[in-house]
């Protein structure tokens, strides 16, 4: 089995036409992350998976990547405290962050800075997410 690092070095040797871009997708749930990245591969896109927020953190300081899909819950750091270190960061701040959740979504974000582009509900709709895609990275 190979690590998301080896999969983020041979995505880097990709060249950035093959693909609508790079996603970088963050889901706890084995199972559900497959079935994102094989959804996403359909559309054009190149997946970097991590298996929750911390191993997204540290990949997303040596990889490139044009989005970011998150699952809300998860364990070591959660979607919401994810997408709050996007923001905050000044190299990131501007990649869009879809937010997924298995819970309904209310509109209010207690900290503004935890504030998704996009949220999604699980299990998430393939035409749903291509049109929430497609709008945010424009490809």
């Amino acid at each position: 089995m190979r690590s998301a690092l080896e999969n983020t070095v041979e995505l880097a040797a990709m060249p950035e036409a093959a693909t609508r871009g790079t996603v970088l997708l963050v889901e706890d749930d084995r199972a559900v992350r497959r079935y994102m990245e094989v959804l996403l591969q359909k559309e054009g896109f190149a997946v970097i998976p991590a298996a929750d927020g911390l191993e997204a953190m540290k990949l997303s300081l040596s990889a490139r990547f044009d989005v970011v899909i998150t699952d809300a819950i998860m364990p070591q750091l959660n979607g919401y405290e994810l997408c709050r270190f996007f923001r905050r960061h000044p190299r990131f701040m501007q990649v869009p962050v879809v937010l997924l959740s298995g819970m309904e979504q209310n509109g209010a974000f207690k900290d503004e800075t935890a504030m998704p582009d996009a949220f999604l509900s699980k299990p998430v709709n393939p035409e749903q997410l291509s049109a929430c895609l497609a709008k945010l990275v424009g490809k």
